[in-house]
């Protein structure tokens, strides 16, 4: 190891306490995605230039129960498929870690797939396009993502492989996980996937909705979220360390270039339907 290593930042995971009462960083993220999400959308929906026939798919008031569904598919499912995409043995043989939420464990691709869920569940009951409801959705979700990989960071969790690049840095928990190599530098690759899953999605987005119209044919923004998200996520993972001892990790592929794999294959549907639906008949 580098004597000019960059060490790293004495964070505290725990945001503030209110007497036995503790609030960590983790979960300010996930609230502030949530919540950063739910003021995106409405503000989306109070524009009605850009929707098909400046008609908007629901009104603003339905958003509250549209948060209320999403925050249960992001809790529950992030917590499910984190046991059952990566944990499985170990959550069977001490099975009420499951409900330790605040020791965290939590997978975006499970968090999505029940998400979908609850956005089919909301449409359904309201009556509204489950695809457009997927774009508002989707359009906001690069915020949360931005915020929960800065977490990431915060906790000092998910870090990423050895590098001897100049801003590669020493991460105190991967000592206990990989003792025969450490303290080494590694990349600070939860800050790569804030940038490219957060920051450049988000911007990618923007302009799709505010200056081609992307929500006027829907499914276009759903498949563009998905195929971007699949992108981003697999090149980070090729800086990013990954899962120990996973079914998954096969030869340079990783367990989350795996799983980001149907995502992109259905981002790609979702842009070939809308673009077909959107062209103009021929005659």
């Amino acid at each position: 190891m580098s004597l000019l290593a960059i060490p790293f930042p004495d964070f505290d995971p725990v945001a503030f306490s209110i007497g036995p009462l503790s609030v960590k960083w983790y979960g300010l993220a996930y609230l502030a995605g949530l919540i950063l999400g739910w003021i995106y959308i409405r503000r989306l929906l109070r524009l009605p230039k850009l929707w098909r026939n400046e008609t908007p798919p629901f009104d603003v008031a339905k958003t509250d129960d549209l948060l209320l569904y999403i925050t249960l598919g992001v809790v529950l499912g992030g917590r499910l498929g984190y046991i059952l995409l990566y944990e499985p043995s170990s959550y069977l043989a001490n099975p009420l870690e499951i409900f330790a939420v605040w020791k965290g464990g939590m997978s975006f691709h499970g968090a999505f797939f029940a998400s979908a869920i609850a956005i089919l569940l909301f449409a359904r009951r309201h009556g509204v396009s489950v695809l457009s409801t997927g774009d508002l959705v989707t359009a906001s979700l690069p915020i949360g993502l931005f915020f929960g990989r800065v977490a990431n960071f915060i906790n000092g969790e998910l870090f990423g492989r050895v590098s001897d690049v100049p801003w590669a840095m020493v991460f105190p928990y991967a000592r206990a996980l990989y003792p025969d190599v450490e303290p080494a530098t590694r990349h600070p690759s939860q800050l790569y996937e804030a940038a490219l899953e957060g920051l450049v999605l988000f911007i990618i987005l923007r302009v799709m909705t505010h200056s081609f119209g992307a929500l006027k044919q829907p499914g276009l923004v759903t498949g563009t979220f998905l195929t971007g998200y699949a992108l981003a996520r697999s090149f980070s993972e090729v800086f990013r360390e990954p899962h120990e001892v996973h079914f998954f990790n096969i030869g340079p592929f990783t367990a989350g270039q795996v799983y980001s794999l149907p995502m992109l294959l259905l981002g790609l549907y979702f842009i070939w339907r809308a673009r077909r639906e959107a062209a103009p008949a021929v005659r």
